[in-house]
């Protein structure tokens, strides 16, 4: 590699070695030996990594950032400068500083003169009352609720990729992030290795899609794939890397030799992994998801092309958390018959015997789980579970009464009276707060020793809006008719899901166009509904996304305050979508793979042989 704009026929090959912090260690070195690589990159952070990362400093000021990096670099440096790969990771989290000196400790341990340099000025927790002295309006994306007097743990904007770019331009091997956002780390190589323009609309939506792909890891090469018998080699499979060109079109790969696959299904699985709409904002662009085209270029090679960028939004996003309260849990398990009778009885029980009873604490969520099976054939199969969850600002209130009123109830309740586990004392839990701040608010601060760069992230007042970008049309079939069979709606689709704060998204993608003529048409908010109960408790939204042959809903706030405060089993709403491919559907028989196993094949089936 170059390290210049002067050789822009050759794609630049961008790998990834980590999706979120506590990754495969091995993936840095794996990356780096399997085959040629030009950057190396990883995604350490998501909003509950930057809580896990603020009760890090809380106990040593000098932590704060993903402190695998630097032993993963210890591992890979030395080859690194050796071939000319460079390095961009946002694992510097809270402290990119304090990672970029564990970094060098590295280096002067290896005897090795890289040159670091590290990207800040997306911490702005102790900006906040200022911010809002100033005008600033801190309103939350979901709710509109100001932000207000409440005690932050960590505040800290959505950075793009031109900090990046100024730390390579000044001759960086290793650049490390605070908050950048998961695509800035591809986007940053890709606009200085080509030499791209700010207003590069195109372009940069291109690298921003490719991003988003290999951002999460594994999960472009099979991982958590909904139709996982297609995918060989599954117990370990291999990381992704990018091959971004001049145009920003780019061609999704990864090492041969590796486990997983990468196919236009596993890619179109990671293009809906916590998205909205269509209109896919980052901070230094705005991707059209409506414009991406898919195509399978040879085996594990997917081609991404066709990707329209409009000007980059006025604004930022700031993620917020604070402490919340705190929380307690009590499981109630539950045997044989009766179980809702059971359950109610636990319940009120249990608020008869608080002080207070339920409208003693700010707030109670009750959720009794039927895991029982009727005429059971094993003790386990007769259990069903109902979970009481109690969160207050005093934590006495939460901790010992809560604890000691369950423990009270065991010789005088339900029949069969147990419990899971030991009740605990009240922790403490935070809640995820986003909101947007004028993309002029903050710079980015480019630090490569004693020499401080400063970036605009308004680029000097480029323009904030253009013409409109109409997707091209998809010439579908018709909706398909005829003779109906029940069936999983999972065998003719896949989904993807995933949190974004206090939302849930659930993509669906067809694998035929008739399939998705056919989805497009049936699932509708309102039959999901049907399908999804607890959805009509939540506002929802339905995009489609033809080019893909998919449909997004996003799940407006039905996972409360965010993973960290979430009272759901499922906080994260990772398998929210592999629940609603469980769901039984009327779908015409012409759609219906003409094979639909009863289990996963073996290991020597022919690829493809399952839908």
């Amino acid at each position: 590699m170059t390290g210049t704009a002067a050789d822009p026929l050759r794609p630049l090959r961008i790998a990834n070695c980590s999706g979120f912090y506590g990754d495969r260690p091995s993936a840095a070195l794996e990356m780096v030996d399997g085959g040629p690589i030009d950057f190396l990159t990883g995604d350490w952070l998501a909003e509950l990594t930057m809580l896990i990362l603020a009760k890090d400093r809380a106990k040593d000021p000098s932590l704060g950032y993903a402190r695998m990096f630097p032993a993963q670099m210890e591992q890979v440096m030395g080859t690194c400068l050796d071939r000319g790969i460079k390095v961009v990771a946002n694992a510097g989290g809270l402290n990119p500083a304090g990672c970029a000196e564990a970094v060098q400790a590295v280096a002067d341990r290896l005897g090795l003169s890289p040159k670091i340099a590290y990207v800040a000025g997306d911490d702005l927790l102790d900006d906040l009352a200022g911010l809002q002295a100033d005008g600033a309006e801190l309103a939350n994306l979901d709710t509109g609720e100001r932000f207000g007097n409440r005690k932050a743990m960590t505040a800290n904007a959505y950075l793009g990729c031109w900090g990046i770019v100024e730390a390579l331009a000044h001759g960086a091997d290793i650049v490390v992030t605070g908050r950048t956002t998961d695509a800035s780390v591809v986007m940053g190589p890709a606009a200085w290795h080509f030499g791209w323009a700010r207003t590069d609309w195109d372009r940069l939506a291109g690298a921003c899609v490719a991003g988003h792909i290999i951002e999460c890891s594994t999960q472009a090469t099979g991982g958590n794939y909904s139709f996982f018998g297609e995918i060989p080699g599954l117990e370990r499979p291999g990381f992704p890397l990018a091959e971004v060109t001049v145009d920003g079109s780019s061609t999704i790969t990864k090492h041969p030799g590796t486990g997983g696959l990468v196919s236009v299904g596993t890619v179109t699985a990671q293009l809906l992994y916590e998205i909205g709409g269509p209109h896919y904002a980052n901070p230094d662009v705005v991707a059209r998801f409506d414009t991406i085209r898919l195509a399978q270029a040879g085996p594990d090679r997917v081609s991404v092309t066709g990707v329209r960028g409009e000007p980059a939004p006025s604004s930022l996003k700031v993620c917020i958390n604070y402490v919340g309260g705190f929380r307690n849990s009590i499981t109630f398990l539950l045997t044989g018959l009766d179980i809702e009778e059971k359950a109610e009885l636990a319940e009120r029980t249990f608020f008869a015997n608080i002080p207070g009873g339920r409208d003693s604490f700010e707030s109670v969520t009750s959720r009794l789980v039927r895991t029982d099976h009727h005429d059971p054939s094993t003790n386990e199969d007769a259990v069903a579970e109902l979970t009481i969850t109690a969160k207050d600002p005093d934590p006495k209130k939460v901790g010992r009464p809560f604890r000691n009123t369950a423990v009270e109830m065991a010789l005088a309740s339900y029949p069969g009276f147990y419990g899971r586990g030991m009740i605990g004392d009240a922790k403490s839990y935070g809640v995820y707060w986003p909101t947007l701040i004028p993309s002029g608010t903050c710079c980015s601060e480019v630090v490569i020793g004693a020499q401080r760069t400063v970036v605009d992230n308004t680029g000097g007042g480029l323009p904030f809006e253009s013409p409109e970008i109409k997707a091209s049309a998809v010439n579908l079939p018709a909706v398909p008719d005829g003779p109906t069979v029940r069936i999983e709606l999972g065998r003719i689709v896949g989904a993807r899901s995933g949190d974004k704060g206090g939302n849930a998204n659930v993509g669906m993608w067809a694998q035929t166009p008739e399939a998705y003529a056919w989805l497009a048409d049936y699932l509708t908010v309102e039959r999901l509904s049907e399908l999804f109960p607890e959805a009509r408790d939540y506002p929802v939204e339905r995009y489609e996304l033809p080019n893909l042959l998919a449909l997004n809903f996003v799940f407006r706030g039905i996972l409360e305050e965010g993973v960290a405060s979430s009272t759901r089993s499922d906080a994260q709403a990772k398998g929210l979508g592999e629940y609603l491919r469980a769901r039984v559907v009327d779908a015409p028989k012409s759609i219906v793979p003409a094979l639909v196993p009863s289990r996963v094949p073996s290991a020597a089936a022919p690829l493809g042989s399952i839908p």
